[in-house]
């Protein structure tokens, strides 16, 4: 595997910048103020995640956004099931049953609880949602109404363990009508950004609208990644129309052309690099038949990275 990396410049003749072109930025600057986002985090009360929240937290932060705390509390979702029910040797089944849906919900509150203190404690504008029907099926509504969703690679909304991506989260992906980060188990800040792109209109698509999103996040150390087979130029598909669209958005990018296999290379990349990064890729919606026999590149970054990864397909 070869890589070559440049820094993404420019020959544009540059204007005289006019007073106007001057107080541009601040006026942007405060138009953003004003504009709040919506940003949705999904927890399971029963097994809260504090890794999200701190993403969650961190990312509102960032975006200068409102942060709704989304509670899934599927009527199926119980911390016992009927294991426990068949052990139980008391005379009154229904006040055992009764008496351990009060401790989950004493649970779900105190989630809800650590996390209207986080907020606060952050300075964070935030609400808390209490979905109580199927769980799936409430997020994916939920995401109809919001700018973005934060959740955790290992969420399963059940009492059991999974391999990641676990079943929820592929269905998640697959009908979400919003950008997602998802995140892993361990919160660790991210100080740089990886721009996954293959010369597909979903891959433009994500770096687009996570740069509408993050404003603040551009000035972090920057790279645009790209694979080429081994006997292709080093050469960023679009090479000229994608290095022109970057520069605007994120001045200070390098592009890194890598060489082999994308699903290879891309995690040994990653998996070498000393900093900690958020990566920001398209292209995950395909019939559920397809993904049986080849699974999406956010898949095996879920399998192989410890990484924040913000996923955003163009449903057009």
């Amino acid at each position: 595997m070869a890589a070559a990396c440049s820094q993404i410049s420019s020959n544009t003749v540059r204007p005289k910048v006019s007073s106007a072109r001057l107080i541009y930025p601040f006026l942007s600057r405060t138009i953003n103020a004003l504009v709040m986002k919506k940003f949705i985090a999904a927890f399971d009360g029963l097994d809260f995640s504090e890794s999200t929240l701190q993403y969650a937290i961190h990312l509102t932060q960032k975006a200068n956004a409102h942060l709704v705390g989304v509670f899934l509390e599927d009527f199926t979702r119980r911390s016992y099931g009927m294991n426990e029910l068949a052990h139980y040797s008391g005379e009154d089944m229904d006040s055992y049953v009764h008496e351990m849906d009060e401790k989950d919900k004493h649970v779900r509150d105190e989630s809800i609880d650590r996390f209207k203190k986080a907020c606060s404690a952050a300075g964070i504008s935030h609400t808390i949602h209490r979905d109580r029907n199927v769980a799936l099926q409430e997020l994916l509504h939920e995401s109809i109404y919001a700018d973005l969703l934060i959740i955790g690679s290992a969420e399963t909304l059940t009492r059991y363990e999974e391999g990641l991506p676990t079943r929820f989260l592929r269905d998640l992906l697959n009908d979400v009508q919003c950008p997602v980060v998802v995140v892993p188990a361990t919160y660790q800040a991210f100080d740089s950004l990886i721009l996954l792109y293959d010369g597909e209109p979903s891959s433009v698509h994500a770096v687009r609208t996570f740069s509408y999103l993050f404003e603040d996040l551009k000035s972090l150390p920057t790279e645009i990644v790209s694979v080429k087979e081994q006997r292709e130029a080093a050469v960023l598909p679009d090479a000229r129309l994608i290095r022109e669209y970057v520069r605007g958005h994120f001045p200070a990018a390098d592009a890194v052309i890598l060489k082999g296999d994308p699903d290879d290379v891309i995690i040994g990349y990653l998996q070498r690099k000393k900093n900690s990064s958020l990566v920001v890729l398209g292209a995950y919606q395909r019939s559920r038949f397809s993904r049986l026999f080849k699974p999406s590149m956010a898949d095996h970054l879920l399998q192989h990275l410890k990484l924040p990864l913000f996923i955003a397909h163009n449903k057009s």
